[in-house]
């Protein structure tokens, strides 16, 4: 069955061609590390690493590489305004560097919660420092590049199909980068390439180049580490819809004018995530909700936001409220039920073709989501025997990644929550009723789920 999928560049669907038969070579814009990301950021991250899935479930060899940006990121998108390592440090009163290596750890947190896979290749933009001077020489000795007092530039004219990407009207774009003004800057959307640290400051990253002591634009670090890890396997490039009409269009503009050949066959977006009256989340709004604040501490399994984000497609905006996470919590306990209910131990089943042809047919429609629940449900409701429901839940959990064939498992409960345990086994022994009650929720009220059955009691982590 072919995979398509929806492709930025063409504005339609596509078969997925690799370079390379049977391999895939995948490139995901990693967090800027200047702040915890929030869940909207990683609702992109949650359709990368659907998209990793199923290319893996189809039979492809993966190459996944994610940067880490930790310099050259400035608080103004066309190159203006502070470096946002540089002023996270200022702000909390550490190095940059202290900065940047805690919020990278922080954002390895957020994807074991909501088990992302990692990727094959991390690559932070400060290890590449050499790579990406090599690939501004370049674009210097082909003419692309002017100097201005406060760094190198890549001169946008001298691109064809610069809008190739944003399918933007030039002028229009023109317009937009003129929000930030440079007066040196020869047209609006010429970006930089490598920014010269201020006069008489020192700043914490900075190194030196043939043209002056300073650090790299934001956009160059991508199409360095990219070509560096990734090499002849230029197959997908993925981000945020954000990125669309300057980062990404930037990364293509230097690449191909570097190598003169195409720089990734397929970009692919995904949709911003709204918080409750159709306002984007975003860290420069202050209004960002985190995995720890939102969704953890408030007794809720971090998977039960994996689970919301399926029931949109990726390429669709998604609101977030807090029914909406309650309902995706209890849908994924449900179906975390359904999964217990048709486990039988020592029983196994085979997967049926049917209904794996329903679910590949629907991921591989451009990663359609809410198609595969629904194929998942009526997989579940069918007539087939539990043990061959059992065998196909946990063959399309390898895509849905919500750790299905673990539901059964009980945690290591604290001292506290056991002592309530143990009393409340002996006030069900002696029948009574309401201390049993009293102290399921006390249970509750520490993090867990006591769920009676006649196989015994058994206790979940919310």
């Amino acid at each position: 069955m072919l995979l398509m999928l929806f492709n930025t560049l063409t504005r339609k669907k596509e078969v997925f061609k690799p370079i390379i038969p049977s391999q895939a070579g995948l490139y995901t814009c990693g967090p800027t590390v200047y702040n915890f990301a929030h869940i909207g950021n990683l609702r992109t991250y949650i359709f990368e690493d659907v998209l990793k899935r199923v290319l893996i479930y189809n039979g492809f060899k993966v190459k996944h590489v994610m940067n880490i940006t930790d310099v050259g990121h400035l608080t103004g998108d066309r190159d203006m305004g502070e470096d946002k390592l540089e002023k996270g440090a200022e702000k909390e009163g550490k190095t940059a560097w202290e900065i940047a290596e805690f919020y990278t750890e922080a954002f390895k947190r957020d994807m074991k919660h909501l088990n992302l896979i990692a990727p094959d290749v991390w690559c932070r933009a400060t290890d590449t420092i050499e790579e990406q001077i090599a690939l501004i020489k370049t674009l210097e000795e082909k003419g692309y590049t002017y100097k201005t007092s406060d760094g190198i530039y890549f001169d946008t004219s001298k691109f064809k199909d610069y809008t190739k990407l944003s399918h933007q009207n030039l002028d229009a774009l023109q317009e937009g980068a003129r929000v930030e003004k440079n007066i040196e800057k020869r047209n609006p959307t010429d970006f930089a390439l490598w920014k010269f640290s201020p006069p008489g400051v020192k700043r914490q990253m900075e190194w030196d180049s043939p043209w002056g002591k300073g650090f790299p634009g934001w956009h160059i670090e991508c199409s360095a580490m990219s070509m560096k890890y990734l090499g002849e396997q230029l197959d997908i490039h993925c981000g945020g819809t954000d990125h669309i009409q300057v980062h990404h269009t930037n990364e293509i503009a230097q690449s191909e004018a570097a190598t003169g050949k195409p720089f990734f066959n397929y970009w692919m977006h995904g949709a911003f995530l709204n918080i409750e009256g159709g306002k984007k989340m975003a860290k420069s709004a202050g209004n960002f909700l985190t995995v720890e604040s939102t969704i953890i501490k408030k007794g809720i399994d971090p998977l039960a936001y994996r689970y919301a984000a399926f029931q949109t497609h990726y390429r669709n905006p998604m609101e977030y409220t807090q029914e909406s996470i309650s309902a995706a919590q209890n849908g994924l306990k449900h179906l975390q039920n359904q999964v217990r209910n048709i486990k039988e131990p020592g029983k196994t089943g085979t997967v049926s073709k049917e209904f794996k042809d329903k679910f590949l047919e629907a991921i591989n429609d451009d990663l359609n989501m809410p198609r595969a629940m629904a194929a998942v449900q009526e997989m579940l409701k069918s007539e087939m025997s539990n043990p061959d429901k059992y065998a196909a839940i946990l063959d399309f959990d390898q895509v849905l990644g919500l750790k299905l064939d673990s539901v059964d498992q009980q945690d290591t409960v604290p001292e506290e929550v056991q002592k309530l345990l143990d009393a409340r086994i002996k006030a069900r022994r002696e029948k009574n009723w309401a201390a049993s009650d009293q102290l399921r929720d006390e249970i509750a009220a520490l993090g867990y789920i006591v769920q009676d059955s006649r196989e015994g009691m058994k206790v979940i982590r919310k």
